[in-house]
């Protein structure tokens, strides 16, 4: 499932979107790769005092007690089943917030298809098209205290992870599990950072199977829909 995603755009363009008042995030960079744990990846969530607030924080929700082998927690990244007792602490607004993305990626299937330089799977990239324009993941956040990292101990984190579901036409070739729930209207944002959970949960459908464009493909022979041709390879 998605473990890397792309932010290119402003500060401002996710503060308008968001209605978000109050900004402490720092210097947004013009475009970032973000993985798990590195580095913190920005976020509009509903902060603690009510405020909603574009903030930095660490990709990796808590991970279920009973799932955690060793002595780190690397967290979660995607979440599927809010419904399993884990994840219903997390389900009301002060727990909700969306994260910003203009494109994502999801490694090739094909076995053994890697990069010569870094011998990393290579990935399909994703977005709304080939501009790659602003949406978002519909997310959770939390504070939480343990180890991420062993060489580093325990210590405080704010984390954040984001919802998934079943994949579309275009995705469920290439990951047929899941894809992450996006967000790609004024409208849906508000209601996954307000609305009652019995309404926000609505949100957690495939997108259409035309929401979605690959921009950038590796060389591999795994068919794709004929969408995917909309957007730009290379």
């Amino acid at each position: 499932m998605c473990n890397l995603y792309n932010i290119t755009t402003s500060q401002e363009a996710v503060r308008q979107w968001t209605r978000a008042l109050r900004d402490i995030l720092g210097n947004l960079e013009p475009s970032i790769d973000i993985y798990p744990n590195r580095p913190p990846g920005p976020v509009v969530r509903n902060a603690l005092d009510g405020e909603r607030e574009l903030t930095s924080l660490l990709w990796g929700m808590p991970t279920e007690p009973s799932q955690v082998t060793g002595k780190a927690d690397y967290g979660r990244t995607n979440i599927r089943h809010p419904d399993y007792d884990h994840w219903q602490q997390f389900l009301g607004v002060e727990h909700r917030c969306v994260v910003p993305v203009t494109s994502f990626a999801e490694p090739t299937p094909v076995k053994n298809d890697k990069n010569p330089e870094t011998g990393i799977q290579r990935n399909f990239w994703f977005a709304i098209n080939e501009d790659r324009p602003l949406f978002f993941f519909a997310g959770f956040w939390t504070s939480w205290h343990g180890v991420r990292k062993v060489k580093d101990g325990a210590g405080d984190h704010e984390v954040y992870g984001f919802l998934t579901t079943a994949p579309n036409a275009l995705i469920k070739p290439i990951h047929e599990k899941a894809m992450p729930v996006i967000l790609t209207t004024q409208e849906e944002t508000e209601t996954w950072l307000a609305a009652p959970w019995s309404e926000a949960k609505r949100l957690q459908r495939s997108a259409p199977d035309d929401a979605l464009v690959i921009v950038e493909k590796p060389a591999t022979q795994i068919k794709v829909p004929q969408a995917a041709a909309h957007g730009s390879l290379f």
